[in-house]
């Protein structure tokens, strides 16, 4: 031992040294710090993996890792293997696992924090037609302050490229009414605008 100050992140993840925190003379964060950073409420490393998330998620099925692998691999400081999972873009963001976590890790959120690292990293999204759909409605929110679903749906065909796999549902909904060409557009469009805004760099 050099007698060098060793910081040592527990529940898995590497030993950094006080160099390794500023090297090329810029403070480096490790995932996990970074992660909980985002997140800003109860620290990820709280979870002791009783795996009651991944029990009673309803997507668990369909994802690449479950939901307390996502919080290993985090601890783990394989990033470019989360970034670039499906699993983070199909979280349905439905909180069962917060609402069943003992210690309140809050995973929805950190599924969140993980879709925003993903983009911001320029490797975009593994399910990219889920981050279309999400453009799509965010975009229509900010147009009209509401939901309007067929110009939505038109744009997510646009931005996806899937024009046709649901089509005969779209024209089915549309001919008993489900469908409607106008809705109600939010008086105060200029106070929507302006939180889209004021959160477009957070």
């Amino acid at each position: 031992m050099t007698g060098k100050k060793i910081l040592v992140k527990s529940y898995g993840c590497l030993p950094l040294t006080e160099d390794d925190r500023t090297a090329n003379g810029v403070n480096m964060k490790t995932f996990l710090e970074e992660v909980n950073e985002k997140i800003n409420g109860v620290a990820i490393q709280r979870c002791y993996h009783c795996r009651k998330c991944t029990a009673g998620c309803p997507l668990a099925f369909a994802m690449e890792y479950n939901p307390n692998k996502v919080v290993k691999m985090i601890q783990m400081v394989m990033k470019k293997e989360v970034l670039g999972s499906s699993t983070i873009w199909l979280c349905a963001s439905c909180e069962t696992c917060i609402t069943r976590c003992p210690n309140e890790v809050d995973i929805a959120r950190m599924m969140d924090v993980l879709r925003e690292m993903a983009i911001a990293a320029g490797g975009g999204a593994k399910e990219k037609n889920v981050l279309s759909f999400h453009q799509a409605f965010l975009a229509s929110i900010k147009s009209r302050g509401r939901i309007n679903e067929p110009f939505m749906m038109v744009d997510y065909k646009l931005k996806s490229g899937d024009f046709f796999s649901d089509m005969g549902m779209g024209i089915s909904m549309f001919m008993k009414g489900k469908l409607s060409l106008s809705s109600p557009k939010t008086r105060d469009i200029d106070t929507i605008r302006k939180i889209f805004d004021k959160t477009k760099n957070l």
